[in-house]
């Protein structure tokens, strides 16, 4: 599921940037989701259930603005997504990415109702993916090149350590950074949460015995 999603992702971009004859702010409009709209769409439903404001909460999820801002959040997607995949398997890893990647980027679109701003990437979808496998496997180690002078060393540092760092920034920059909708920080820290929250409640109803929970 992990390939099926980069794909998309991928031949979104590639289709978006070279072989679409219209411009890349069309889909971002058509495709992504714009805060000030969502919660407006939100309570007409059931009436607007197919409105884009509503839809780009999951499509937002494969769409992306330039080839660094994909190719980052791959790298976070397969860093932490094949773990999470193998544990709870394609369709729970597939289901908590768009489901809770959704309901992070609807908690996104509240912390900015004014903003006018389309929002895309997959970054919460990924922020999630994040969360699950800290619950999941807190004690586990994750292989880092660190710079040490002149050379980087090769270490296993505790994924704890890791992750919360990064949970850190994104916290810090959601209280303190702009509310420009540019970086979705508040997507991030929900997704992250979510996950978190999905991974306990797997442990909480005594499933370790079908998931593969061996730390790395």
């Amino acid at each position: 599921m992990l390939t099926a999603f980069s794909v998309a992702m991928v031949a979104a971009h590639v289709y978006l940037r070279w072989l679409s004859d219209r411009p890349l702010e069309y889909f971002t409009h058509r495709y992504g989701f714009v805060p000030a709209e969502t919660l407006g769409a939100l309570a007409r439903l059931p009436a607007a259930w197919y409105d884009s404001s509503l839809t780009g909460l999951v499509s937002a999820l494969f769409v992306h603005a330039d080839w660094l801002h994909l190719v980052g959040n791959l790298a976070y997607l397969w860093a932490f997504g094949i773990t999470v995949e193998r544990a709870i398997g394609h369709w729970g890893m597939a289901l908590s990415f768009l489901l809770l990647g959704a309901g992070a980027n609807l908690f996104l679109a509240w912390s900015l109702q004014d903003v006018h701003i389309p929002v895309i990437g997959a970054s919460s979808g990924v922020s999630v993916l994040i969360g699950v496998y800290l619950g999941l496997f807190p004690v586990s180690r994750m292989g880092l090149w660190l710079p040490l002078g002149l050379y980087f060393q090769f270490a296993r540092v505790p994924a704890v350590l890791v992750i919360g760092s990064w949970f850190t920034l994104q916290l810090i920059y959601s209280v303190f950074g702009p509310d420009s909708g540019t970086v979705g920080w508040w997507g991030h820290v929900a997704g992250f949460m979510a996950g978190v929250l999905l991974a306990l409640c797997l442990r909480l109803f005594s499933l370790e015995t079908h998931l593969n929970l061996q730390d790395n």
